[in-house]
């Protein structure tokens, strides 16, 4: 098969892990090694799009190359010139994919953004990266002609489909009108490619600003908690949006590399039920799936009576899916769910491989081939087993954002040394298994212990009341904090004291005296940031809020 893959199978992590060996070339481009390096082959399948009312287009790597090379033409035609930021404001969708690699084999800088930010969020990405040029939809671009005014540098807009307002670009029509023909810019692997903006759960969101290197150092992060991929048949799909690493550098672009095709679907909110009809529907074999939307999935009763699925692997990350769902997976999927972890500025360095390696419950899995991850403490030597400390990653690495753009503070802060920090903290065992504790202002101070929230979620998720949970310390005039739980109950549950009793009870003696939550709030929905995360500071300071005389 095209496109080798950089791991060597072997039948032990140690083995694989030690044999691993980066190759990054000086020159290297994304648009070229995802799309034109297949073209030759004209018939070989890259992409298949069903849109919201259920029609299907299909796309091959032939028809992308001459399709992206139309649009970079019309760019260039339209003063879009290399370096310049261009945005891609799309849901799934070929315009979306061809939008990446055009930019991409011009030397432009992609902004990839969501559709369900609004104009503030849009406003604050498109400033501060002086994006040129925006290619949009019907739907958002309403959005776009609000805030245009106070945009100076956006020049270019650009619509995929739907009639064009004056001023603005048909999508389409510029690539009728380009040529088919494209040379693309010879980019060295360490130049720029795109700048993800974090969820700014933190404060303002930065912009990671990654060069084309990045795409070859998700690789080893892709091909291990997929089991090897790419294997005979593989098919890969996702429910996260292309905006999100975990939807374009997750799953899109590297598929592409390997000339492996990719299921789209544009839906409006994710439909557990839809789910399991696509994995069906395309014979879907891969999937990255968030925890929340396994979550969901899970809620489905006996998907099998109506749907005839048959995966070969799911990878999840975000936040630990604990044992329940690592069962569910075994008993309804058919497979172990691996789970991977990473951030915007340094994706997919610990993970798990269910083919080499034992898969343990509320882990992240080990150091994926390629990287050095250590849990470390203030001063950044690395700790002992068990010991909490924060996760690290050691400098050079192909997959680290080059910095921070226009932020070189920003940058400073996220080294110590040659490791860059994470802020999320973690305990690194004996056998080298990473075990997330939580984001460095999410742990709890509770009567002298510091205590992490993602295992009492964890715990709290095995209770058959509980649907979804995020936990936090809400402060306590004796203890600092205490721990407080807010509970989304599954279906059929009608919460009330009784209920919250037994909770408490279930993760008193599950866990410690000191981890279970003292406090219990059912809700109805969670905070989440646009990827699927809980937001949990935005509970801790409603907390703050109510419990101000404390």
């Amino acid at each position: 098969m095209g496109g080798a893959p950089v791991l060597k199978i072997g039948n032990t992590y140690e083995e694989v892990y030690n044999s691993f060996r980066w190759e990054i070339p000086e020159y290297y481009n994304i648009g070229v090694d995802v799309c034109d390096k297949w073209a030759h082959q004209r018939y070989r399948l890259a992409l298949i799009y069903e849109n919201e009312s259920g029609q299907v287009e299909k796309y091959t790597f032939w028809d992308l190359k001459r399709l992206s090379n139309g649009l970079a033409n019309g760019l260039k035609a339209h003063g879009i010139k290399p370096g310049d930021r261009v945005g891609i404001l799309l849901p799934q969708s070929p315009e979306a994919g061809i939008a990446h690699i055009a930019t991409y084999k011009m030397g432009g800088i992609v902004i990839p953004m969501f559709t369900l930010f609004g104009t503030d969020a849009l406003e604050y990405r498109l400033s501060n990266s002086e994006a040129r040029g925006i290619v949009t939809d019907e739907a958002n671009l309403p959005k776009i002609l609000e805030i245009r005014e106070r945009l100076p540098h956006l020049e270019t807009v650009i619509l995929t489909r739907g009639e064009t307002p004056d001023g603005v670009l048909s999508f389409w029509d510029l690539i009728e009108k380009g040529s088919s023909s494209f040379q693309p810019l010879k980019t060295r692997a360490d130049d720029p490619a795109f700048i993800s903006y974090t969820s700014g759960t933190t404060g303002p969101p930065k912009g990671a600003f990654h060069a084309h290197r990045v795409l070859l150092g998700h690789l080893p992060g892709i091909q291990f908690p997929h089991n090897f991929f790419p294997k005979e048949d593989d098919l890969f799909w996702t429910p996260a949006d292309w905006a999100w690493m975990g939807g374009f550098m997750d799953v899109l672009l590297p598929s592409w590399h390997y000339g492996i095709p990719v299921v789209a679907h544009r839906a409006k909110k994710f439909d557990p039920e839809e789910a399991f009809h696509l994995l069906a529907k395309y014979g879907i074999r891969n999937a990255f799936m968030p925890p929340t939307a396994l979550k969901m999935m899970r809620q489905v009763q006996d998907p099998r009576s109506r749907h005839d699925y048959s995966m070969r692997t799911i990878g999840s990350g975000g936040e630990a899916l604990g044992e329940e769902l690592l069962a569910w997976g075994r008993e309804v999927m058919g497979l172990t769910i691996n789970e991977f972890y990473g951030q915007t500025e340094v994706n997919l360095v610990v993970g798990s491989c269910s083919e080499v390696m034992e898969i343990r419950p509320g882990s992240m899995g080990k150091a994926i081939p390629g990287h050095r991850v250590e849990v470390v403490d203030d001063s950044g030597t690395p700790l002992s087993p068990n010991v909490i400390g924060e996760i690290a990653i050691k400098r050079p690495d192909p997959v680290m954002c080059i910095e921070y753009w226009k932020n070189p503070e920003a940058t400073r802060e996220k080294y110590l040394n040659d490791w860059w920090l994470t802020g999320d903290l973690a305990k690194k065992d004996e056998d080298g298994y990473f075990w997330f504790v939580g984001r460095k202002d999410d742990l709890i101070t509770s009567a002298g212990y510091r205590i992490g929230p993602a295992e009492i979620e964890d715990c709290l998720m095995k209770h058959p009341a509980v649907a979804m949970v995020a936990v936090v310390g809400s402060p306590d005039k004796v203890r600092t904090e205490v721990v407080k739980a807010f509970i989304i109950p599954k279906a059929g549950v009608t919460p009330g004291p009784d209920v919250e009793e037994e909770i408490k009870k279930f993760v008193k003696v599950r866990l410690a005296a000191h981890e279970y939550p003292r406090e219990i709030e059912f809700v109805t929905e969670l905070p989440m940031t646009t990827t699927g995360k809980i937001i949990r500071k935005e509970l801790k300071a409603l907390e703050i809020k109510r419990k101000s005389g404390c």
